[in-house]
């Protein structure tokens, strides 16, 4: 096993971390830069850079890994995208080479183009989730100078500032970046701005208050409630507030349709500037014919992402059985369309999100899993006898064990089959709600002949391979057709999502907090 390393990474003047790393430095720059993004949730398109002593600690570009020493230090830095600025060229276009991807009439006068990703274009819903720094944005001047003068006079004898008109200002910018993450910000999120909001500006303290920031929690979220009336108000397409409105809303909280489980684009507005509901349902019917075709995964893929709020607001609003999901949108049961879809909701790559967590702590999870004791102890001491001994995957023997640890039952998630026809377990597969069917053989250490993902009482996706990559599309579904945990596995599927997914991974349940703590021991 590699030797265990640590590293210090530096994103900005203010912002250093410690990363942890059970299995050693990877072995390759592709994988640290995984292990960093995943961490840490970096954006994507970023460079490293490595400290060399030899030249009094400067910083160079990381070429190799090879540079990377335990308890070295590396600095992230984030490359701009590229934007070029073309003057009028019109009568020179026609000399253009075809490979240079631009016509004559895109070279018309002061046109600009970003060259960082050409194809893609940005979606009108949110791209980025929940930060793990929330950054406090820039106030009006007057307001910045009035901050900065109290700032002046509390460092030089604690004066605290209060002024309504600059805690009017602030709710209002925080309202603002605020709502370019969520429409309805949890409390632990809501603590977030307010801790980085009296550490950058410490005069905006509360008086009276035990941490000084009470007062500001209860503002942020009237403030909140505030903001959506006024974005209503506006009267734009807004379906996640609109879905809450008066009219629809029940009289119980829990009536309420908002993120739980950290879905960035839950309902997400609005539809292309265009298109109506009429010629989404007219792309959907396309679509039906598109999914017949071989070899059109491209094509497919547009029209997922173009009808997404469409289909996201009839899944979310109508709640429709899995049969009738299958019958309007079966592309959304293809193993690429699930991970795509994953994407588009929360913003994070699910199966690349996923291993790489957990690969991260397996090493560490094993040797919990040794010392564990009483029945759950004895579950995974065969389990983990087959392990050592490779009669099966590794991953799939993490999950089984997890669940054990968990304080749960295997039984309730997974169902072993040896050497049986589909045909025999038709039953089990109507009677399930959601459940994994792990289809075998009875040669030791033989691969999966099939695995099954089951919800509802409907076959979703067969062929997953592994129980690894099963509980993986399992999460996908979840969130694809907002799906609510089996209460009986309630904690595996907080791991799932909280410590391998790194979704809404601010507050955990004591057992799941209790196993958190131990992998970063």
């Amino acid at each position: 096993m590699s030797t265990p390393a640590k590293l210090r990474i530096i994103f900005d003047n203010h912002t250093v971390h410690k990363l942890l790393l059970p299995s050693g430095i990877p072995s390759s720059l592709q994988d640290l830069k995984l292990v960093i993004q995943s961490t840490f949730s970096t954006p994507d398109g970023f460079t490293l850079m490595y400290q060399d002593m030899e030249f009094g600690g400067q910083f160079f570009t990381l070429t190799s890994i090879e540079d990377v020493q335990d308890m070295g230090t590396l600095k992230v830095v984030q490359v701009e995208p590229v934007i070029v600025n073309l003057s009028t060229v019109e009568e020179k276009a026609d000399n253009l080479p075809e490979s240079d991807g631009l016509s004559s009439t895109s070279l018309t006068s002061q046109d600009t183009v970003l060259l960082s990703s050409s194809s893609d274009e940005s979606p009108s819903y949110r791209s980025q989730p929940w930060p793990r720094q929330f950054e406090i944005p820039p106030f009006s001047f007057d307001t910045q100078l009035m901050l900065e003068a109290g700032i002046r006079a509390y460092h030089s004898n604690g004066t605290l500032l209060n002024n309504p008109k600059v805690t009017s200002s602030v709710l209002e910018k925080l309202a603002e970046r605020i709502f370019q993450y969520t429409a309805y910000p949890t409390g632990i999120q809501v603590m977030n701005v307010v801790e980085a909001l009296v550490e950058k500006y410490p005069c905006l303290k509360e008086p009276g208050s035990f941490n000084g920031m009470y007062g500001w929690q209860q503002r942020i979220k009237y403030k909140m409630g505030n903001y959506r009336a006024k974005v209503r108000g506006l009267q734009i397409a807004c379906p996640e507030l609109e879905v809450n409105s008066s009219r629809k809303m029940t009289s119980s909280p829990k009536g309420l349709k908002r993120p739980k489980k950290a879905e960035v684009n839950y309902l997400p507005s609005p539809l292309q500037l265009g298109e109506t509901k009429e010629t989404m349902e007219e792309e959907r019917v396309v679509l039906l014919t598109e999914v017949k075709k071989a070899n059109n995964d491209k094509i497919i893929s547009e029209k997922m992402e173009k009808t997404f709020p469409y289909r996201r607001l009839e899944v979310v609003n109508r709640m429709p059985a899995v049969p009738d999901v299958m019958e309007r949108w079966p592309a959304i049961f293809y193993e690429s369309q699930v991970k795509q879809e994953f994407k588009r909701i929360t913003t994070k790559h699910l199966d690349r999100t996923f291993l790489t967590k957990m690969d991260f702590y397996t090493p560490k999870l094993l040797t919990i899993f040794k010392f564990k004791g009483g029945t759950a102890g004895t579950k995974m001491k065969t389990m983990l006898e087959s392990l050592s001994q490779q009669q099966i995957d590794s991953g799939d023997a993490v999950i089984r064990c997890l669940i054990h640890f968990l304080g749960e039952s295997t039984e309730e998630l997974i169902k072993d089959y040896q050497n049986v026809s589909k045909d025999v377990i038709e039953q089990d597969i109507k009677d399930s709600v959601i459940k994994i069917l792990v289809l075998g053989n009875a040669a030791e250490g033989a691969p999966p002949t099939d695995v099954i993902i089951v919800i509802d009482g409907t076959e979703v996706l067969g062929g997953c391979k592994t129980l690894t990559n099963a509980c993986i599309l399992l999460m996908g579904f979840v969130y694809s057709l907002n799906l609510s945990y089996p209460p009986k596995l309630k904690y595996a599927f907080e791991v799932f999502q909280k410590l391998l997914l790194e979704l809404d991974d601010l507050k955990f349940s004591p057992k799941v907090d209790s196993l958190r703590r131990k992998l970063l021991m």
